[in-house]
């Protein structure tokens, strides 16, 4: 079985998924927030998400890590790289639990992750799929660097797609938002 590698960054873990960080995620995937997502989602619906996500490494090299505040070890949500098969393009997606949003965790993870996949993977381009009311999400695509793009395909057509510039060509830096 292949695992996802571990990722330290200056406040977070990156690491592979254990059955224990699935009922939080449960929890919030049922509530209104997951609205932006499809949802919200059943418990049972969740659980076949949740299942892909932790399979995409072993199918396709890549998947979903789980986030950990490295000083406490608490598990604050989900950072991933993932090409579900309704998914045109290979996306990078996060979703950090209420409560450590507004901090700069999601900024954090998801630039870890970036970099990870476009080092190791061989990608040139991600995407993030993003309910167009889903303001966090957009400003952070944003602030990652990702243009609007308006051509790209999608699997839902109200969504817009973020394309992701590959981190040598972002001028920005995670520096500028620490």
């Amino acid at each position: 079985m292949t695992f996802a590698p571990t990722i330290t960054t200056a406040r977070l873990t990156l690491r592979h998924h254990r059955l224990e960080d699935f009922e939080p995620m449960a929890a919030l995937f049922a509530t209104d927030w997951a609205k932006y997502m499809g949802g919200p989602f059943a418990e049972h619906d969740f659980w076949a998400m949740f299942g892909a996500d932790v399979a995409s490494w072993q199918w396709f090299g890549f998947g979903t890590w789980a986030v950990d505040l490295t000083e406490t070890g608490e598990f604050i949500g989900q950072i991933g790289i993932n090409k579900p098969p309704n998914f045109p393009e290979t996306e990078i997606g996060w979703c950090i639990l209420p409560g450590f949003e507004g901090k700069g965790l999601a900024f954090e993870a998801a630039s870890a992750a970036r970099d990870w996949a476009f080092e190791n993977t061989g990608l040139t381009t991600l995407v993030s799929y993003i309910h167009p009311e889903n303001a966090r999400s957009i400003a952070l695509a944003e602030h990652l660097g990702a243009v609007k793009d308006p051509a790209a395909p999608r699997s839902d057509p109200e969504d817009l797609v973020y394309r992701h510039p590959h981190p040598d060509e972002f001028q920005g830096g995670m520096e500028a938002y620490a």
